[in-house]
Protein backbone atom coordinates (compact mmCIF):
# COMPACT_ATOMS: atom_id res chain seq x y z
CA UNK A 1 0.00 0.00 0.00
CA UNK A 2 1.24 3.38 -1.13
CA UNK A 3 1.52 6.09 1.52
CA UNK A 4 -1.36 8.49 -0.16
CA UNK A 5 -3.77 5.26 0.31
CA UNK A 6 -2.42 4.82 3.98
CA UNK A 7 -3.45 8.34 4.89
CA UNK A 8 -6.63 8.05 3.30
CA UNK A 9 -7.52 4.70 5.28
CA UNK A 10 -7.19 6.75 8.04
CA UNK A 11 -10.22 8.74 7.62
CA UNK A 12 -13.90 7.27 8.69
CA UNK A 13 -16.48 7.82 6.69
CA UNK A 14 -17.53 11.19 8.45
CA UNK A 15 -13.64 12.17 8.02
CA UNK A 16 -13.94 11.58 4.51
CA UNK A 17 -16.52 13.67 4.38
CA UNK A 18 -15.20 16.51 5.30
CA UNK A 19 -12.21 16.08 3.54
CA UNK A 20 -13.93 16.09 0.22
CA UNK A 21 -15.66 19.33 1.90
CA UNK A 22 -12.02 20.91 3.19
CA UNK A 23 -10.77 20.69 -0.80
CA UNK A 24 -13.54 21.96 -1.97
CA UNK A 25 -13.46 25.40 -0.65
CA UNK A 26 -9.55 25.68 -1.47
CA UNK A 27 -10.14 24.35 -4.95
CA UNK A 28 -10.20 27.66 -7.04
CA UNK A 29 -10.74 26.12 -10.43
CA UNK A 30 -13.13 23.77 -11.56
CA UNK A 31 -10.57 21.95 -13.43
CA UNK A 32 -9.00 20.58 -10.39
CA UNK A 33 -8.87 16.94 -10.31
CA UNK A 34 -7.84 16.34 -6.62
CA UNK A 35 -11.44 15.00 -5.58
CA UNK A 36 -11.64 12.49 -8.32
CA UNK A 37 -8.72 11.16 -7.63
CA UNK A 38 -9.64 11.16 -3.76
CA UNK A 39 -12.76 8.63 -5.26
CA UNK A 40 -10.58 6.58 -7.32
CA UNK A 41 -8.17 5.95 -4.21
CA UNK A 42 -11.30 4.94 -2.15
CA UNK A 43 -12.78 2.70 -4.70
CA UNK A 44 -9.05 0.98 -4.76
CA UNK A 45 -8.81 1.48 -8.58
CA UNK A 46 -5.49 0.46 -10.03
CA UNK A 47 -6.28 2.26 -13.52
CA UNK A 48 -7.22 5.45 -12.04
CA UNK A 49 -4.56 7.37 -14.09
CA UNK A 50 -6.42 6.35 -17.23
CA UNK A 51 -9.41 8.06 -16.11
CA UNK A 52 -7.62 11.20 -15.23
CA UNK A 53 -5.32 11.76 -17.36
CA UNK A 54 -5.52 10.12 -21.88
CA UNK A 55 -2.85 7.94 -22.41
CA UNK A 56 0.57 9.18 -23.18
CA UNK A 57 -0.16 12.03 -21.66
CA UNK A 58 1.95 13.94 -18.88
CA UNK A 59 2.53 11.10 -16.26
CA UNK A 60 3.99 14.06 -14.15
CA UNK A 61 0.82 16.20 -14.01
CA UNK A 62 -0.30 12.67 -12.51
CA UNK A 63 2.08 12.58 -9.85
CA UNK A 64 1.85 16.20 -8.90
CA UNK A 65 -1.47 16.29 -8.70
CA UNK A 66 -0.98 12.97 -5.88
CA UNK A 67 1.55 15.24 -4.21
CA UNK A 68 -0.49 18.10 -3.82
CA UNK A 69 -3.45 15.76 -2.69
CA UNK A 70 -1.02 14.15 0.10
CA UNK A 71 0.21 17.31 1.20
CA UNK A 72 -3.31 18.59 1.46
CA UNK A 73 -4.69 15.61 3.75
CA UNK A 74 -1.57 15.87 6.00
CA UNK A 75 -3.21 19.85 6.51
CA UNK A 76 -6.21 18.34 6.97
CA UNK A 77 -5.26 15.52 9.55
CA UNK A 78 -2.74 17.94 11.51
CA UNK A 79 -6.14 20.24 11.85
CA UNK A 80 -8.26 17.12 13.31
CA UNK A 81 -5.34 15.88 15.27
CA UNK A 82 -5.06 19.69 17.00
CA UNK A 83 -8.71 19.70 17.28
CA UNK A 84 -9.09 16.07 19.14
CA UNK A 85 -6.23 17.13 21.69
CA UNK A 86 -7.99 20.36 22.31
CA UNK A 87 -6.38 21.25 25.54
CA UNK A 88 -2.64 21.19 23.89
CA UNK A 89 -4.20 23.14 21.05
CA UNK A 90 -5.58 25.78 23.09
CA UNK A 91 -2.04 26.31 25.31
CA UNK A 92 -0.65 26.41 21.92
CA UNK A 93 -2.98 28.97 20.57
CA UNK A 94 -2.46 31.21 23.57
CA UNK A 95 1.28 31.20 23.54
CA UNK A 96 1.22 32.03 19.76
CA UNK A 97 -1.37 35.45 20.57
CA UNK A 98 0.95 36.06 23.67
CA UNK A 99 3.97 36.45 21.83
CA UNK A 100 2.02 38.18 18.90
CA UNK A 101 0.42 41.09 22.02
CA UNK A 102 4.09 41.14 23.30
CA UNK A 103 5.81 42.15 19.90
CA UNK A 104 2.69 44.79 19.48
CA UNK A 105 2.59 46.01 22.94
CA UNK A 106 -0.29 44.39 24.42
CA UNK A 107 1.57 43.57 27.50
CA UNK A 108 -1.32 42.84 30.13
CA UNK A 109 -3.32 40.71 27.74
CA UNK A 110 -0.43 39.13 26.29
CA UNK A 111 0.63 38.11 30.26
CA UNK A 112 -2.75 36.75 30.90
CA UNK A 113 -2.97 34.33 27.86
CA UNK A 114 0.22 32.79 28.56
CA UNK A 115 -0.47 31.99 32.06
CA UNK A 116 -3.72 30.33 31.49
CA UNK A 117 -1.35 28.75 28.54
CA UNK A 118 0.96 27.73 31.53
CA UNK A 119 -1.91 26.33 33.82
CA UNK A 120 -3.42 24.06 30.74
CA UNK A 121 0.59 22.98 29.82
CA UNK A 122 1.23 22.26 33.59
CA UNK A 123 -1.73 20.27 33.50
CA UNK A 124 -1.02 18.77 30.49
CA UNK A 125 2.56 17.78 31.41
CA UNK A 126 3.80 19.28 28.38
CA UNK A 127 7.46 20.71 29.15
CA UNK A 128 8.55 21.38 25.91
CA UNK A 129 5.82 23.91 25.65
CA UNK A 130 5.84 24.83 29.08
CA UNK A 131 9.73 25.44 27.98
CA UNK A 132 8.96 27.81 25.04
CA UNK A 133 6.23 29.96 26.77
CA UNK A 134 8.66 30.62 30.17
CA UNK A 135 11.63 31.49 27.84
CA UNK A 136 8.70 34.23 26.33
CA UNK A 137 7.97 35.20 29.53
CA UNK A 138 11.70 35.93 30.68
CA UNK A 139 12.42 37.47 27.72
CA UNK A 140 9.91 39.95 28.02
CA UNK A 141 9.95 40.09 31.84
CA UNK A 142 11.33 43.80 31.97
CA UNK A 143 7.90 44.93 30.74
CA UNK A 144 5.42 46.22 33.40
CA UNK A 145 3.08 43.81 35.07
CA UNK A 146 5.69 40.87 34.57
CA UNK A 147 5.96 38.54 37.01
CA UNK A 148 9.29 38.45 39.35
CA UNK A 149 12.61 37.46 37.72
CA UNK A 150 14.24 35.48 40.26
CA UNK A 151 10.21 33.49 40.21
CA UNK A 152 9.97 32.89 36.44
CA UNK A 153 13.82 31.81 36.78
CA UNK A 154 13.29 29.25 39.26
CA UNK A 155 9.96 28.29 37.59
CA UNK A 156 12.18 27.88 34.48
CA UNK A 157 14.94 25.84 36.03
CA UNK A 158 12.39 23.56 37.72
CA UNK A 159 11.07 22.74 34.49
CA UNK A 160 14.45 21.96 32.67
CA UNK A 161 14.46 19.57 35.31
CA UNK A 162 11.55 17.90 34.66
CA UNK A 163 12.15 18.20 30.79
CA UNK A 164 15.53 16.69 31.68
CA UNK A 165 14.11 13.44 33.42
CA UNK A 166 11.09 13.11 30.64
CA UNK A 167 14.23 12.73 28.16
CA UNK A 168 15.63 9.94 30.26
CA UNK A 169 12.76 8.26 31.04
CA UNK A 170 11.99 8.60 26.88
CA UNK A 171 15.61 7.40 25.72
CA UNK A 172 15.32 3.75 28.40
CA UNK A 173 12.47 3.69 26.96
CA UNK A 174 13.70 3.53 23.63
CA UNK A 175 16.34 1.05 24.75
CA UNK A 176 14.19 -1.14 26.06
CA UNK A 177 12.00 -1.59 23.01
CA UNK A 178 15.24 -2.00 21.31
CA UNK A 179 16.22 -5.13 23.45
CA UNK A 180 12.54 -6.40 23.02
CA UNK A 181 13.24 -6.14 19.25
CA UNK A 182 16.20 -8.03 19.80
CA UNK A 183 14.57 -10.63 21.80
CA UNK A 184 11.37 -10.75 19.44
CA UNK A 185 13.20 -11.29 16.76
CA UNK A 186 17.09 -12.57 17.22
CA UNK A 187 16.21 -14.73 19.96
CA UNK A 188 18.18 -12.88 22.33
CA UNK A 189 18.25 -14.33 26.21
CA UNK A 190 17.73 -11.42 28.85
CA UNK A 191 17.40 -11.54 32.46
CA UNK A 192 14.34 -8.64 32.51
CA UNK A 193 14.96 -7.43 36.41
CA UNK A 194 18.55 -7.42 35.38
CA UNK A 195 18.04 -5.31 32.45
CA UNK A 196 15.51 -3.16 34.22
CA UNK A 197 18.32 -2.32 36.91
CA UNK A 198 21.18 -1.52 34.14
CA UNK A 199 18.58 0.37 32.18
CA UNK A 200 18.09 2.83 34.98
CA UNK A 201 21.47 2.85 36.27
CA UNK A 202 22.85 3.68 32.83
CA UNK A 203 20.10 6.91 32.45
CA UNK A 204 20.78 7.92 35.89
CA UNK A 205 17.20 7.30 36.63
CA UNK A 206 15.68 7.80 40.23
CA UNK A 207 12.80 5.30 41.44
CA UNK A 208 11.04 8.84 42.06
CA UNK A 209 11.40 9.20 38.36
CA UNK A 210 9.49 6.00 37.48
CA UNK A 211 6.63 6.93 39.65
CA UNK A 212 4.65 8.42 37.10
CA UNK A 213 1.43 7.67 34.31
CA UNK A 214 3.73 7.61 31.55
CA UNK A 215 6.90 5.63 33.13
CA UNK A 216 4.35 3.28 34.92
CA UNK A 217 2.96 2.13 31.38
CA UNK A 218 5.92 2.17 29.39
CA UNK A 219 7.77 -0.23 32.20
CA UNK A 220 4.57 -2.73 32.05
CA UNK A 221 4.15 -2.35 28.36
CA UNK A 222 8.13 -3.67 28.49
CA UNK A 223 7.36 -6.14 30.88
CA UNK A 224 4.12 -7.79 29.26
CA UNK A 225 5.97 -8.14 26.25
CA UNK A 226 8.84 -9.99 28.03
CA UNK A 227 6.38 -12.18 29.71
CA UNK A 228 4.24 -13.14 26.79
CA UNK A 229 7.81 -13.97 25.06
CA UNK A 230 8.63 -16.50 27.93
CA UNK A 231 5.37 -17.37 28.96
CA UNK A 232 5.54 -16.98 31.95
CA UNK A 233 3.76 -14.03 33.72
CA UNK A 234 4.46 -15.02 36.98
CA UNK A 235 8.20 -13.00 36.23
CA UNK A 236 6.62 -10.00 36.30
CA UNK A 237 4.98 -10.31 39.47
CA UNK A 238 6.67 -7.63 41.14
CA UNK A 239 6.04 -4.92 38.71
CA UNK A 240 2.62 -5.53 39.03
CA UNK A 241 2.30 -5.28 42.34
CA UNK A 242 4.16 -2.30 42.46
CA UNK A 243 1.52 -0.99 39.72
CA UNK A 244 -1.42 -1.35 41.52
CA UNK A 245 0.24 0.86 44.47
CA UNK A 246 0.79 3.67 42.18
CA UNK A 247 -2.71 2.91 40.90
CA UNK A 248 -4.36 2.79 44.17
CA UNK A 249 -2.22 6.00 45.32
CA UNK A 250 -2.27 8.17 42.23
CA UNK A 251 -4.55 11.45 41.44
CA UNK A 252 -6.97 10.63 38.57
CA UNK A 253 -6.28 13.13 35.82
CA UNK A 254 -7.99 13.68 32.66
CA UNK A 255 -4.87 14.24 30.90
CA UNK A 256 -3.27 10.68 32.27
CA UNK A 257 -6.48 9.02 31.02
CA UNK A 258 -4.85 6.96 27.71
CA UNK A 259 -1.47 5.94 30.45
CA UNK A 260 -4.15 4.85 32.82
CA UNK A 261 -6.54 2.94 30.23
CA UNK A 262 -3.46 1.25 28.96
CA UNK A 263 -1.78 0.27 32.16
CA UNK A 264 -6.10 -1.18 33.28
CA UNK A 265 -5.32 -3.48 30.00
CA UNK A 266 -1.91 -4.63 31.04
CA UNK A 267 -3.58 -5.34 34.59
CA UNK A 268 -6.37 -7.24 32.93
CA UNK A 269 -3.99 -9.35 30.79
CA UNK A 270 -1.97 -10.16 33.55
CA UNK A 271 -4.57 -11.39 35.50
CA UNK A 272 -5.89 -13.18 32.56
CA UNK A 273 -2.82 -15.14 32.02
CA UNK A 274 -2.29 -16.20 35.47
CA UNK A 275 -5.92 -17.46 35.52
CA UNK A 276 -7.30 -15.02 37.60
CA UNK A 277 -10.38 -13.97 35.43
CA UNK A 278 -12.70 -12.69 38.33
CA UNK A 279 -9.92 -9.98 38.92
CA UNK A 280 -9.14 -9.48 35.40
CA UNK A 281 -12.54 -9.00 34.86
CA UNK A 282 -12.70 -6.43 37.35
CA UNK A 283 -9.98 -4.66 35.46
CA UNK A 284 -11.83 -4.70 32.41
CA UNK A 285 -14.72 -3.24 34.05
CA UNK A 286 -12.73 -0.19 35.52
CA UNK A 287 -11.12 0.05 31.62
CA UNK A 288 -14.36 0.62 30.14
CA UNK A 289 -15.83 3.33 32.81
CA UNK A 290 -12.72 5.02 31.80
CA UNK A 291 -12.55 3.98 28.09
CA UNK A 292 -17.19 5.52 27.65
CA UNK A 293 -16.06 9.27 28.83
CA UNK A 294 -13.80 10.23 26.11
CA UNK A 295 -14.83 8.71 22.37
CA UNK A 296 -11.01 8.97 21.34
CA UNK A 297 -9.93 5.78 23.61
CA UNK A 298 -13.52 3.97 23.04
CA UNK A 299 -12.00 3.50 19.71
CA UNK A 300 -8.62 2.74 20.47
CA UNK A 301 -9.19 0.17 23.06
CA UNK A 302 -12.68 -1.13 21.92
CA UNK A 303 -10.74 -4.41 19.89
CA UNK A 304 -8.34 -4.37 22.24
CA UNK A 305 -11.11 -4.93 25.54
CA UNK A 306 -13.74 -7.07 23.47
CA UNK A 307 -10.95 -9.36 22.86
CA UNK A 308 -9.50 -9.96 26.45
CA UNK A 309 -13.51 -10.30 27.30
CA UNK A 310 -13.61 -12.71 25.29
CA UNK A 311 -10.86 -15.02 26.52
CA UNK A 312 -12.20 -14.32 30.49
CA UNK A 313 -15.37 -15.62 28.97
CA UNK A 314 -14.08 -18.69 26.99
CA UNK A 315 -11.80 -19.88 29.84
CA UNK A 316 -14.57 -19.75 32.33
CA UNK A 317 -16.70 -22.56 30.45
CA UNK A 318 -18.77 -19.33 28.33
CA UNK A 319 -17.54 -20.18 25.02
CA UNK A 320 -20.53 -19.86 22.74
CA UNK A 321 -21.21 -16.09 24.56
CA UNK A 322 -17.36 -16.15 23.83
CA UNK A 323 -17.45 -16.85 19.97
CA UNK A 324 -20.55 -14.60 19.07
CA UNK A 325 -18.42 -11.60 21.23
CA UNK A 326 -15.61 -11.66 18.64
CA UNK A 327 -17.96 -12.51 15.60
CA UNK A 328 -19.57 -9.47 16.84
CA UNK A 329 -16.37 -7.31 16.97
CA UNK A 330 -15.10 -8.76 13.28
CA UNK A 331 -18.38 -7.36 11.96
CA UNK A 332 -18.21 -4.47 13.04
CA UNK A 333 -14.05 -3.47 12.70
CA UNK A 334 -13.67 -0.22 10.97
CA UNK A 335 -11.25 1.14 8.57
CA UNK A 336 -9.20 2.73 11.52
CA UNK A 337 -9.01 -0.17 13.48
CA UNK A 338 -5.62 -1.41 13.68
CA UNK A 339 -4.23 -4.30 11.57
CA UNK A 340 -2.90 -5.72 14.72
CA UNK A 341 -6.10 -5.85 16.76
CA UNK A 342 -8.18 -6.98 13.82
CA UNK A 343 -5.24 -9.97 13.73
CA UNK A 344 -6.20 -10.79 17.23
CA UNK A 345 -9.48 -11.26 17.57
CA UNK A 346 -9.62 -13.72 13.95
CA UNK A 347 -6.65 -15.92 15.38
CA UNK A 348 -8.47 -15.81 18.49
CA UNK A 349 -12.09 -16.63 17.26
CA UNK A 350 -10.25 -18.92 15.02
CA UNK A 351 -8.61 -21.05 18.51
CA UNK A 352 -12.12 -20.85 20.35
CA UNK A 353 -14.31 -22.71 17.10
CA UNK A 354 -11.12 -25.50 16.82
CA UNK A 355 -11.42 -26.36 20.36
CA UNK A 356 -14.82 -26.45 19.60
CA UNK A 357 -14.71 -28.76 16.91
CA UNK A 358 -16.46 -26.36 15.21
CA UNK A 359 -14.88 -26.35 10.97
CA UNK A 360 -15.73 -23.06 10.87
CA UNK A 361 -12.15 -22.40 12.83
CA UNK A 362 -10.76 -23.56 8.86
CA UNK A 363 -12.74 -20.94 7.32
CA UNK A 364 -10.88 -18.47 9.82
CA UNK A 365 -7.54 -19.81 8.44
CA UNK A 366 -8.18 -19.01 5.42
CA UNK A 367 -8.99 -15.02 6.61
CA UNK A 368 -5.52 -15.35 8.30
CA UNK A 369 -3.31 -14.09 5.16
CA UNK A 370 -0.81 -11.53 5.63
CA UNK A 371 2.72 -13.51 5.08
CA UNK A 372 4.85 -15.08 7.81
CA UNK A 373 7.13 -12.00 7.69
CA UNK A 374 4.50 -9.56 8.39
CA UNK A 375 2.99 -11.53 11.10
CA UNK A 376 6.94 -11.58 12.69
CA UNK A 377 7.54 -7.97 12.16
CA UNK A 378 3.86 -6.71 13.73
CA UNK A 379 2.85 -9.59 15.82
CA UNK A 380 5.66 -10.97 17.31
CA UNK A 381 7.81 -14.04 16.52
CA UNK A 382 5.68 -15.96 19.53
CA UNK A 383 2.56 -15.14 17.89
CA UNK A 384 3.64 -16.27 14.62
CA UNK A 385 4.60 -19.25 16.14
CA UNK A 386 1.61 -20.13 17.69
CA UNK A 387 0.10 -19.42 14.73
CA UNK A 388 1.35 -21.49 12.20
CA UNK A 389 0.80 -24.32 14.85
CA UNK A 390 -2.73 -23.90 15.30
CA UNK A 391 -3.08 -23.93 11.63
CA UNK A 392 -1.21 -27.20 11.64
CA UNK A 393 -3.83 -29.02 14.52
CA UNK A 394 -6.47 -27.48 12.79
CA UNK A 395 -5.77 -29.00 9.08
CA UNK A 396 -5.00 -32.27 11.43
CA UNK A 397 -8.24 -32.14 13.63
CA UNK A 398 -10.31 -31.97 10.27
CA UNK A 399 -8.66 -35.23 8.43
CA UNK A 400 -6.55 -32.59 5.79
CA UNK A 401 -3.56 -34.59 6.98
CA UNK A 402 -1.00 -33.71 4.03
CA UNK A 403 -1.77 -30.23 3.99
CA UNK A 404 -0.92 -30.70 8.06
CA UNK A 405 2.23 -32.38 6.99
CA UNK A 406 3.22 -29.85 4.43
CA UNK A 407 2.27 -27.20 7.23
CA UNK A 408 4.54 -28.65 9.81
CA UNK A 409 7.93 -29.21 7.50
CA UNK A 410 7.44 -25.83 6.56
CA UNK A 411 7.35 -24.28 10.19
CA UNK A 412 10.06 -27.07 10.92
CA UNK A 413 12.42 -25.22 8.04
CA UNK A 414 11.77 -21.71 9.19
CA UNK A 415 11.52 -21.97 12.75
CA UNK A 416 13.79 -24.78 13.86
CA UNK A 417 16.67 -22.58 14.15
CA UNK A 418 15.09 -19.93 16.12
CA UNK A 419 13.73 -22.12 18.23
CA UNK A 420 16.77 -23.72 19.25
CA UNK A 421 18.53 -20.50 19.13
CA UNK A 422 16.12 -19.38 22.08
CA UNK A 423 16.26 -22.67 23.95
CA UNK A 424 12.59 -23.19 23.26
CA UNK A 425 13.20 -26.66 22.30
CA UNK A 426 10.05 -27.68 23.98
CA UNK A 427 8.06 -26.25 21.38
CA UNK A 428 10.32 -28.81 18.76
CA UNK A 429 9.12 -31.64 21.18
CA UNK A 430 5.26 -30.81 21.06
CA UNK A 431 6.01 -31.05 17.18
CA UNK A 432 7.63 -34.24 17.18
CA UNK A 433 4.55 -35.23 19.29
CA UNK A 434 2.34 -33.97 16.73
CA UNK A 435 4.20 -35.34 13.85
CA UNK A 436 4.00 -39.20 15.55
CA UNK A 437 0.24 -38.34 15.31
CA UNK A 438 0.25 -37.71 11.85
CA UNK A 439 2.24 -40.15 10.81
CA UNK A 440 0.31 -42.26 12.62
CA UNK A 441 -2.76 -41.74 14.67
CA UNK A 442 -3.46 -44.60 16.59
CA UNK A 443 -0.24 -43.89 18.71
CA UNK A 444 -2.39 -41.74 20.78
CA UNK A 445 -3.63 -44.36 22.48
CA UNK A 446 0.24 -45.99 23.50
CA UNK A 447 1.33 -45.41 26.91
CA UNK A 448 4.95 -44.01 25.83
CA UNK A 449 2.76 -41.81 23.42
CA UNK A 450 0.27 -40.24 26.30
CA UNK A 451 3.28 -40.33 29.20
CA UNK A 452 5.48 -37.97 26.77
CA UNK A 453 2.27 -35.49 26.51
CA UNK A 454 1.23 -35.38 30.05
CA UNK A 455 5.32 -34.91 30.99
CA UNK A 456 4.89 -31.36 29.45
CA UNK A 457 2.10 -30.31 31.93
CA UNK A 458 5.09 -30.50 34.65
CA UNK A 459 6.86 -27.64 33.26
CA UNK A 460 5.83 -24.15 34.47
CA UNK A 461 6.46 -22.44 31.50
CA UNK A 462 3.13 -24.71 29.93
CA UNK A 463 1.07 -23.52 32.53
CA UNK A 464 0.00 -20.64 30.51
CA UNK A 465 -3.74 -20.81 29.07
CA UNK A 466 -2.74 -21.12 25.24
CA UNK A 467 -0.21 -23.57 25.95
CA UNK A 468 -2.21 -25.80 27.67
CA UNK A 469 -4.87 -25.73 24.90
CA UNK A 470 -2.54 -26.99 22.49
CA UNK A 471 -1.63 -29.66 24.87
CA UNK A 472 -5.08 -30.33 25.75
CA UNK A 473 -5.49 -30.86 21.93
CA UNK A 474 -3.68 -33.93 21.78
CA UNK A 475 -5.00 -35.36 25.06
CA UNK A 476 -8.33 -34.98 23.39
CA UNK A 477 -7.10 -37.47 20.60
CA UNK A 478 -7.17 -40.24 23.01
CA UNK A 479 -9.89 -39.72 25.26
CA UNK A 480 -12.03 -38.71 22.55
CA UNK A 481 -13.50 -35.46 23.81
CA UNK A 482 -13.87 -32.23 22.19
CA UNK A 483 -10.49 -30.01 22.95
CA UNK A 484 -12.50 -27.37 24.56
CA UNK A 485 -13.58 -30.08 27.65
CA UNK A 486 -9.66 -31.03 28.33
CA UNK A 487 -8.94 -27.40 28.43
CA UNK A 488 -11.70 -26.32 31.10
CA UNK A 489 -10.90 -29.61 32.78
CA UNK A 490 -6.89 -28.66 32.90
CA UNK A 491 -7.38 -25.08 34.29
CA UNK A 492 -9.52 -26.05 37.38
CA UNK A 493 -6.46 -28.82 37.59
CA UNK A 494 -3.94 -26.38 37.25
CA UNK A 495 -5.40 -24.00 40.07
Amino acid sequence: MDSLSELVNLLNDNDKMLFRQFLQRKNKRDDVKNIALLDLIKTDDIGGIKKLYKPGKNKDAYHALRKRLQDNLLLFLSQKTFESHSETYDALRLVVVGRFLLENDVVKIAFKCLNKAERLAEHLEQFNLINELLLLKLQYAHLPGAEDLETLTARFLRNQADMQREAKLNMAYAFLRQELQEIHLKGKIVNLTTLMLATIRKYKISIQDLMTYKSIYQILFIANEYAAIQQNYGLIARYINRTNQFINQADKKSSYLFYHISILYFLANFDLRQKDFVKSASYLKEMMDLMVADTRYYTLFYLRYQLLSALNLFYTGFADDAIALLQESLSNTKQISKPEDIEDLRICLTMFLALCNDRGSLKQLTLLTRTDAWYEKKMGMLWTIRKNLMEILVHAQFSNIELAMSRLNSFRRRYKKYLLKTSEERVLLFLGLVEKYLLKPDVAFETTYRNAVLNQLGRIENNDIFTLSFIAWQIARWEKKIAYKVVLTLLQDNN
